[in-house]
């Protein structure tokens, strides 16, 4: 009994060792974080209407990189020659936060558009002509490649960036049902990435 009692207790810890780390390797990742996210959209294939030049002979650097979480604002607009009235929805604005990989809220992003880490670090964007645009996912809104609004200048961590992407997006489509008045608005929720690079 004795023997029996002392192979018993070898073997738990035994056991604890070999199915502690199986249990950790399990342990399913926390997809909704801003590090995961940011981390996943690196391994995404980015549609070539949005890719960045070439820019030969030395390429792009990529400055920063941020996941945003907020709205897409619309209101409603009277729909040309519609008599009586038929409205439908305009793109107002985007106002969202901004997360870096170690999932810190670092800046907010907002009507211009514009992406603002401190009052010493923002960049304004315009979009090119003819707009770059992709619609990986027709449930969202669609991926861009933009560039820095022409007559403003890009300041601290963006002043030398040249090109702005968002990818990755999730959501924040006008809705499918038509505002029934004028004074009609909607706050529709979406995520997406923002990447920024300059050429070398």
């Amino acid at each position: 009994m004795k023997k029996k009692k002392h192979t018993t207790a070898w073997l738990l810890p035994l056991l604890l060792i070999i199915t502690l780390p199986a249990c950790e390797k399990n342990e399913p990742f926390n997809i909704t974080t801003p590090a995961y996210q940011i981390k996943a959209s690196e391994k995404l294939s980015i549609p070539a209407e949005i890719e960045l030049p070439i820019n030969t002979p030395y390429g792009n650097t990529r400055v920063a990189t941020f996941y945003a979480t907020g709205v897409q604002k619309y209101k409603a607009q009277h729909k040309a020659g519609t008599e009586p009235a038929v409205y439908e929805w305009v793109f107002i604005a985007p106002k969202a936060n901004l997360y870096d990989v170690t999932n810190k809220k670092v800046g907010t992003h907002g009507a211009g558009p514009y992406w603002a880490i401190t009052a010493a670090d923002s960049i304004f964007a315009q979009q090119f002509t003819p707009a770059k645009t992709a619609t990986p996912d027709p449930n969202s809104i669609s991926w861009l490649l933009l560039m820095p609004k022409t007559g403003t200048t890009p300041t601290g961590i963006f002043s030398n960036v040249d090109y702005i992407q968002r990818i990755a997006t999730k959501g924040g489509k006008a809705p499918a049902t038509a505002p029934q008045s004028l004074s009609d608005t909607a706050y529709v929720y979406y995520t997406a990435i923002y990447r920024f690079s300059k050429k070398n």
